[in-house]
């Protein structure tokens, strides 16, 4: 006589998952990025060529700064020399009087001749 599965038949085709699900997971190995960036050594030239170093992001290691603290109206209000408005050291404002012409520039200061009536300027 065959030996018989005591187990129903029913039984071993419907089989219970378990409830709690167990998957692998793989994560890539990821560089992690620093908390601080990194920083450089910049040696900083002023216009009056006075130097400093100090810590920065920037990766360029000198920079010579052609506007500073030392040559704006702005810091130095009583400075003679820094009143001409026309200094253009970039060139900025030869660049602009190239590309547009000088009719944008700052009206000059035109009289009358009171006899003749010929405009001067």
């Amino acid at each position: 006589m065959a030996l018989q599965n005591p187990l129903p038949r029913l039984f071993l085709t419907c089989r219970l998952k378990p409830t709690i699900n167990h998957q692998q997971l793989r994560h890539a190995t990821l560089i992690r990025r620093p908390k601080r960036p990194y920083t450089f050594t910049q040696l900083v030239t002023l216009s009056d060529g006075s130097t400093y170093t100090h810590r920065t992001t920037s990766p360029v290691p000198v920079y010579t700064s052609t506007k500073d603290t030392r040559n704006t109206a702005l810091w130095n209000p009583s400075s003679q020399k820094l009143l001409n408005v026309e200094a253009d050291e970039a060139g900025r404002l030869r660049a602009f009087r190239e590309r547009f012409g000088r009719g944008w520039d700052a009206e000059k200061m035109v009289t009358r001749d009171e006899e003749t009536g010929e405009v001067r300027e």
